[in-house]
C-alpha cells in the first residue's frame, strides 16, 4: 500500500490551502492527516474513517475539514485561516483492519509566514 500527498505550499497567515493523499494498494478504514513541527513530536490534525467518523485535534476545529473520496481513494485536508503555529510537515496517515497495519506518506511542507 502507498500514500502519496501534494499540496504543500507557503502561505501567508489568515491564508487557506487544501492537502491531497491518494491512497493505493489496499482498502483504508482510516485515513487522515498528521504534522510534525521543528522540535516537537508529531500528532494527529484529523482522521476520517470509512463510515464517516470524523477526528480533530482542539487547535484546527472550526478551521480545517477532512474528507474521503471513497471512489478515487483519496483523502482531502482544506485548511482555513492559517496561522504561523500551523506550520509543520504534514503526513498522510492510513490504517487497515484485518490485519491491522499502519501506513504514512513522505510529508509535504506547509509554511504559513508573511
Amino acid at each position: 500500500a502507498q500514500l502519496v500527498e501534494s499540496g504543500g505550499d507557503l502561505v501567508q497567515p489568515g491564508g487557506s490551502l487544501t492537502l491531497s493523499c491518494t491512497a493505493s494498494g489496499t482498502n483504508f478504514y482510516l485515513l487522515g492527516w498528521y504534522r510534525q513541527a521543528p522540535g516537537k513530536q508529531r500528532g494527529l490534525v484529523a482522521d476520517m474513517s470509512r463510515y464517516g467518523m470524523t477526528h480533530y485535534t482542539e487547535s484546527v476545529k472550526g478551521r480545517f475539514t477532512v474528507s474521503r473520496d471513497y471512489d478515487k481513494n483519496t483523502v482531502t485536508l482544506q485548511m482555513t485561516s492559517l496561522k504561523p503555529e500551523d506550520t509543520a510537515v504534514y503526513y498522510c496517515y492510513g490504517k487497515t483492519v484485518g490485519p491491522m497495519e499502519e501506513f504514512w506518506g513522505q510529508g509535504t511542507q506547509v509554511t504559513v509566514s508573511s
